[in-house]
């Protein structure tokens, strides 16, 4: 029987299809034998383990994730799912997954926004940190060790448990995991004051491609520098972190003061980005702007002015007269409080027990997308007018932008002190965000055009050369890897140079050295250099 000429490279094509998917089942199945003679040898449980045919597969693989998009979007599921309890079944799975080539995913609270710890386009296996959770605080040395599964949620109640004078610095969402937070920065309320997550990092434990547990001392200060900042999942599987807690003041105080274009919203937000990153460092003024419904049922846009203060509002309030007098904040408007109890303010929790900081689904599964920027240059009015008109073209209540204020502690460390770039000269972040729910998902792509747009048009406000963006905030928008080949040091710096500016090439470099193979990899994880 003769193939006609255009048959034959279609067999050929459904042959390679047969053969990959055989070779593909061949490998996981080659894969969970070893995984679970790797458990045995070091006695460990293979309730660990979870496929897709376990009972529970769906829900431990769901748990954790906080944003819908990136999944609906992805032809994989994990096809194991391993939660260890003990160090050697990490060791366990690195070693079986490189075997076998399979890709690793590590999750520690599931809010990457673009949800690499739990999608791929390749087969992958994910580690979810989550019963690594264990926080030990010293309140002699103001020190604490926090493994990678703990949420801010757990270790604000653990150190809140142990001292009324001793925080951390760090997030405002309780169930956001410390692995990917602490490894990528790390910005909180008190960043003013007290600088970043990642700046209070004084000690780490480390499992290494080879398998090898290591410390600060053993792996080096260039290994500690790049997780510092730079993202951990790049270098290794971080399992707990040391850091240096903070010292604050028993009473804080905190307000949520309204602002609509009525009461003058535009100038006072202008008037915001040349007072928020000079006024004492004690403050932080968050600002929140979105689209809503006025009083009289009309749209309008509100600016939410929502701040903490290190000390009691009568030491605030002559601040804000002098520095900010066109707020009009008032002694009524302020609440004096323990910082535990602002976790739970700025968390929307205000007046609950500080037990729901232990809730680690207490978040909501929604779509969203979310994008960055920083600001050097106050933006003009003109300019303010045009992003309201861009708040305007979604739903009420449905896109935000927050203005997070820089200055402070922040201005006075170095950007190479540790991968996060981000100090002096910004005056403030810009966090984008749109978010619809599943009955709404048929029109996702409205949603992220429209993100997608003022981004553009933001371009003449923002940073330049490169335009900055902040790690934790990921946006694949800004550039990727391919996940499925090498990834070139140019096709890396396009994403990688706004994240950490000139601290990538160090990034690189270190990639190199301690994962020469990348066997540690996303869509935006550092590459090594021996590709260019």
């Amino acid at each position: 029987m003769q193939i006609s000429g255009s048959l034959f490279p279609f067999l050929l094509f459904l042959a390679f299809i047969l053969i990959s998917g055989a070779s593909s089942a061949h490998n996981k199945n080659d894969f969970l034998e070893c995984l679970n003679l790797q458990f045995q040898k070091s006695n460990s449980e293979s309730d660990s383990i979870y496929t897709p045919q376990n009972v529970s597969y769906s829900s431990v693989l769901q748990s954790s994730i906080r944003n819908l998009r990136p999944a609906s979007n992805s032809g994989q599921r994990p096809f194991v799912i391993i939660t260890p309890e003990h160090e050697s079944q990490i060791q366990a799975a690195i070693y079986c997954s490189k075997k076998h080539g399979i890709q690793l995913k590590v999750r520690s609270g599931g809010h990457d926004y673009e949800g690499l710890s739990y999608i791929s386009e390749t087969p992958f296996v994910i580690v979810d940190m989550r019963n690594l959770r264990s926080i030990s605080i010293d309140t002699e040395k103001n020190t604490a060790w926090v493994q990678t599964g703990a949420t801010l949620g757990e270790l604000y109640y653990t150190i809140a448990e142990k001292s009324k004078t001793l925080a951390f610095t760090a997030g405002v969402c309780p169930t956001v995991g410390v692995g990917g937070h602490f490894s990528g920065g790390g910005y909180g309320m008190m960043s003013r004051k007290h600088g970043i997550a990642a700046d209070h990092i004084i000690d780490a434990k480390l499992i290494d491609a080879n398998g090898q547990i290591h410390d600060r001392e053993s792996m080096g200060e260039d290994l500690f520098w790049a997780i510092r900042g730079g993202g951990g999942t790049s270098f290794g599987i971080v399992v707990a972190f040391k850091v240096k807690l903070i010292v604050i003041p028993e009473t804080v105080t905190v307000f949520n003061v309204t602002r609509t274009l009525d009461q003058n919203a535009t100038q006072i937000v202008h008037r915001w980005q040349y007072v928020a990153d000079k006024i004492d460092e004690n403050l932080l003024l968050r600002l929140f702007l979105r689209s809503i419904n006025s009083s009289n049922g009309k749209r309008t846009i509100g600016a939410f002015f929502t701040s903490l203060y290190l000390g009691p509002v009568d030491d605030l309030l002559p601040i804000m007269q002098e520095k900010f007098p066109e707020l009009g904040l008032v002694k009524e408007d302020c609440t004096e409080m323990p910082w535990i109890e602002s976790t739970l303010f700025f968390a929307g929790f205000q007046g609950e027990s500080p037990d729901v900081l232990l809730n680690r689904t207490q978040v909501s599964m929604s779509y969203f997308k979310g994008k960055s920027d920083y600001v050097k240059q106050p933006i003009p009015e003109y300019g303010l007018e045009s992003i309201w008109k861009f708040l305007n073209q979604e739903d009420v209540n449905r896109a935000e932008l927050q203005f997070s204020p820089y200055g402070g502690i922040i201005d006075d460390i170095s950007e190479s002190e540790i991968p996060f770039p981000h100090r002096s000269g910004n005056i403030f972040m810009i966090h984008y965000g749109v978010g619809w729910s599943q009955e709404e998902n048929a029109e996702s792509r409205r949603h992220i055009n429209w993100i997608r747009r003022l981004y553009n048009f933001m371009a003449r406000y923002v940073s330049k050369s490169p335009r900055a963006a902040y790690f934790n905030y990921r946006d694949l928008d800004i550039g990727m890897n391919n996940i499925k080949g090498n990834t070139s040091y140019r096709q890396a710096s396009v994403w990688g140079f706004k994240y950490f500016n000139n601290n990538f090439r160090r990034l690189v470099h270190i990639k190199n050295k301690v994962d020469p193979t990348n066997f540690f990899r996303n869509e935006q994880s550092v590459p090594p250099v021996s590709v260019w």
